[in-house]
């Protein structure tokens, strides 16, 4: 088959599985009941239940009642509130520590002890000091979407080819002329990879945050709703959750792209 055809099969294929997804649990989920508690519910019943909460995703009815599409709106708001907030820094420094081998042996000790902290580790110090449970979260953001940026863009600016910078220095640019005009777009790519992986990481970290801090956003709707034993209503949030992400990881994917080149 001509490969245009691939994306058609592979879309096919994909509907296939879902459809014999779908029907497996629906009919795991049927009668005979287990009397010794609720059942999960099947496809069917959480479609039902996305008709109806999406329906009017954006009510607020108080505090502890309101819609998907206003929980998934606080939860984005913190995620693109702390990865902006790390971009503004991780960036300029990852520009430094590839452009400078001081820099860079001089600093690695501190990312490589940082780097692997979960990041929830640092929420109890972050409402202590911050005493906001809404800031806290966009800080641990912050914490968990710097290290991938910053990597990344240290390893492309270090990786641009010296003929480049050679070619730079031969018309006599500055310093800064060369980072914006030669050494970025070169390490493009390398730096939107780093912002891929850190949005995509920043998404995670935000549901285990937000079922810590509660209030609002997505982990505490998914949280609370289990509170409440609506198995249907944290299966729904869940795929949710996937769909926002998967959104999320595609448009950082459409950026890389743009900025793909050939040598």
């Amino acid at each position: 088959m001509a490969p245009s055809s691939l994306p058609l099969r592979a879309a096919i294929l994909s509907l296939l599985l879902l459809a014999i997804l779908l029907g497996a649990w629906e009919l795991a989920v049927q009668p005979p009941a287990n009397t010794h508690g609720a059942r999960v519910p099947g496809p069917s019943k959480i479609f039902e239940h996305a008709v109806n909460e999406l329906s009017d995703p954006f009510y607020d009815a108080g505090p502890n009642d309101k819609g998907i599409g206003l929980q998934l709106a606080y939860s984005i708001a913190r995620v693109l509130s702390g990865y902006l907030l790390a971009a503004m820094m991780a960036i300029p420094a990852g520009f430094v520590i590839g452009m400078s081998p001081l820099w860079r042996r001089a600093l690695d000790p501190y990312i490589q002890v940082l780097k692997p902290i979960s990041p929830l580790a640092w929420m109890p110090l972050a409402l202590y000091v911050i005493k906001d449970s809404a800031t806290s979260a966009i800080f641990v953001i912050f914490i968990c979407s710097i290290w991938p940026m910053l990597i990344n863009t240290a390893f492309g600016v270090a990786s641009v080819r010296r003929d480049y910078i050679n070619v730079a220095r031969t018309h006599e640019l500055s310093p800064l002329a060369t980072a914006l005009q030669v050494i970025l777009p070169a390490a493009a790519p390398t730096i939107l990879t780093g912002m891929r992986i850190s949005i995509g990481i920043s998404w995670l970290v935000i549901v285990a945050a937000e079922m810590l801090v509660g209030g609002t956003g997505i982990g505490y709707y998914v949280w609370n709703e289990w509170n409440n034993l609506n198995l249907a209503s944290v299966i729904f949030s869940i795929i949710m959750i996937g769909l926002v992400g998967m959104l999320l990881d595609q448009l950082l994917a459409y950026a890389q792209g743009l900025v793909q080149y050939e040598d």
